[in-house]
């Protein structure tokens, strides 16, 4: 159980969130409206904005009572009252706590470094003050998103950070590509934020609330009268859950959304929205803790999802959608790690942490490699890379060996207890938890070795080669101002796992938000859960280098594969999926509407308005102009009301 709130006035630590939200929202608007002439120094005003925000979170995060002192460790602030109307009362608050604490340094430190990237990556962009204002927005709505105290303060963080990835993946909306990605984006996440609005509704039904402090107080005697309304809300969350981290059957948006600019795929995959549902979850953890259906759902969807990333990756040639699809699976295993429930939730945040630090800085190389070959993203073009790009090579390699679990870099101390977590959960539904863990982690070394073989080893193919806008290749490292982030979340790749999760540092802190952390138990001995962990991700990297590192790599994909390769390219039929559930049935009623409007409605009117025309042709020949004519009417008329009087009176 979380620990009781304590309502706090909006002053002191209350008052620093409140600017730590608003700096980047105005750092946002200044850029918007200053027009061209902050075209010079526009991202130096973002990237202030960003910063201070990030001392904001360090002094918060440093006069917090869970970093040494006393005090409420959960503090509600009340700001204002929103819709003081009857018994509708929203309040606008914000709540600061361990949870809300630890996404504010992840949001702000890594959204920082990669606003100082972004630099040097969109230097030669015209439209880069835009850019650094779309970042700003992005920034500002996911801080208020895990900041507010109460459901309606997320949706509007929630909706915020939608708005602004639309218009971060379609910033280039000169590229088709752009465009449909950006469209693609908005319209399923729209679906996912039904859900929410949904559980919301239903909350402020059976509750009259939508305060935190409010709905978790009440859900237990909730669950008491009706449980099932308990499951329906924990389901309608989930379902907004999976909508904004790309979670099945959500999750064919994620990999489109890669046609923004490399900086975007950091900002959404490593720091913010993409984390935005493994939040919602842990945060609504006293209701998820009611409802085992509810938990069971979760698991399943995180179990899923975590395998159609891995298959799906294997097969991808662009480097961006390879990290892509690494994200739909690892945002898997955070949702396994939630859906695991009570004593364990802290998992799930342990997870979502290290793996900001080694998928901001594997998407950043990614971006540096892009920079040096072109703007090209097809692996099958690059080879030998590691010559010509050191520093993104030992930057990269470091995530890499992170994401794939390798011992004592972070991905290590962090993945391995979700497994351990999976097989705890126990019976049949333990052993399918845990074995999609484990496949997921061998087919993740698989498909991260052939990355990195495929781009950094091996022959350079790019030399007898030239890019789609006919230049000639000449890779090269990118400026210090993109290297010196990849330095700083490589050191994090490498070290912040052993940090956070030796001693239960993270659990500990994050117990007042989530409660108490407890070690899972599985049947079997954590250490051989381990060893197997170990043993299927060599495996990985051995048929990965046996595969694409004692063969040559052709330039062209072979058309000629097995299906599973096919299904695989196929984004494991994420698309297909979406096409015959929602798009093709959507197409068909919209068609058969347009019938109803033509066919009936239109022809409907028409014959309506051409019966008017000829009764009103024929009144018009009545008008004859003669006296008369107009005589003889008015007596036919008087002669037909007489005789009507007549039979009304009984004649």
């Amino acid at each position: 159980m979380t620990e009781s709130v304590g309502a706090v006035a909006a002053s002191g630590t209350a008052s620093l969130a409140i600017w730590l939200v608003l700096l980047p929202f105005i750092g946002a608007v200044i850029l918007l409206i200053g027009g061209r002439r902050l075209d010079r120094a526009g991202h130096l005003v973002a990237i202030v904005m960003v910063l201070l925000a990030f001392v904001l979170g360090v002094v918060m995060f440093v006069n917090h009572p869970s970093s040494g002192g006393g005090g409420n460790h959960v503090m509600d602030s009340h700001l204002f009252s929103w819709m003081p109307v009857q018994a509708l009362q929203l309040e606008f608050g914000l709540r600061i706590d361990p949870l809300s604490l630890t996404f504010v340094l992840l949001i702000t430190g890594v959204g920082s470094l990669i606003h100082i990237y972004s630099i040097g990556y969109m230097h030669h962009d015209a439209e880069r003050r835009k850019f650094f204002a779309y970042l700003n927005l992005f920034v500002g709505s996911m801080l208020l998103l895990v900041l507010g105290n109460s459901f309606v303060a997320l949706y509007a963080g929630w909706e915020g950070v939608g708005l602004a990835s639309y218009l971060l993946i379609g910033f280039w909306s000169d590229r088709p590509s752009a465009a449909s990605a950006a469209k693609k984006a908005f319209i399923m996440n729209r679906v996912g934020d039904v859900g929410l609005a949904l559980a919301i509704f239903l909350m402020f039904k059976e509750m009259g609330t939508t305060s935190f402090d409010g709905v978790f107080s009440q859900i237990g005697a909730v669950a008491e009268q009706s449980p099932g309304t308990v499951t329906a809300i924990a389901l309608l969350l989930l379902l907004g859950a999976c909508g904004k981290s790309g979670q099945f059957p959500l999750q064919a948006w994620l990999p489109d959304a890669m046609e923004g600019p490399t900086p975007v795929s950091a900002l959404i995959h490593a720091a913010t929205m993409v984390t935005a549902g493994v939040y919602l979850i842990a945060r609504c953890a006293p209701i998820y803790n009611l409802t085992a259906d509810g938990r069971l759902v979760v698991t399943i969807i995180g179990a899923i999802t975590l395998l159609i990333g891995c298959i799906a990756g294997c097969a991808k040639d662009d480097i961006k959608k390879v990290l892509a699809y690494s994200t739909v699976s690892q945002i898997g295993y955070m949702f396994l790690a939630v859906g695991l429930g009570a004593g364990v939730y802290a998992l799930g945040i342990l997870h979502l942490l290290t793996h900001g630090f080694f998928k901001a800085g594997l998407f950043l190389g990614a971006g540096s490699v892009m920079h040096g070959m072109n703007d090209d993203v097809d692996m099958r073009r690059y080879g030998g890379l590691w010559k010509k790009m050191p520093v993104t090579f030992w930057t990269f390699t470091a995530g890499y060996l992170a994401l794939i679990g390798f011992p004592f870099f972070s991905g290590y101390f962090s993945k391995d207890p979700i497994i351990e977590a999976a097989f705890a959960a126990g019976g049949i539904k333990g052993i399918l938890l845990g074995s999609a863990a484990l496949i997921g982690a061998g087919l993740t070394a698989f498909y991260m070795t052939r990355l990195m073989l495929m781009t950094f080893f091996g022959k350079p193919r790019y030399e007898q080669l030239k890019s789609a806008d006919g230049r000639d290749y000449h890779p090269h490292e990118s400026p210090a101002s993109m290297t010196a982030p990849m330095v700083i979340l490589a050191i994090g790749s490498a070290g912040a796992g052993a940090f956070l999760a030796l001693g239960d540092r993270l659990p500990h802190w994050l117990t007042p938000s989530l409660g108490e952390f407890e070690h899972p138990e599985p049947p079997i001995a954590p250490i051989l859960i381990t060893i197997g962990t170990l043993v299927l991700i060599a495996a990985g990297v051995l048929v990965a280098y046996a595969m694409f590192g004692r063969r040559p790599i052709p330039v062209l994909a072979p058309e000629n594969v097995a299906w599973p390769v096919r299904w695989a390219r196929a984004d494991v039929g994420g698309n297909a999926l979406n096409e015959a559930l929602f798009a093709t049935p959507a197409i068909a009623l919209t068609a058969s509407l347009v019938d109803v409007e033509e066919k009936v409605v239109d022809r409907t009117m028409t014959g309506f308005g051409t019966v008017l025309a000829a009764l009103s042709e024929r009144a018009r020949r009545t008008q004859t102009g003669y006296v008369r004519s107009y005589a003889l009417s008015m007596l036919g008329g008087s002669l037909i009301l007489v005789l009507a009087l007549l039979a009304v009176k009984g004649f």
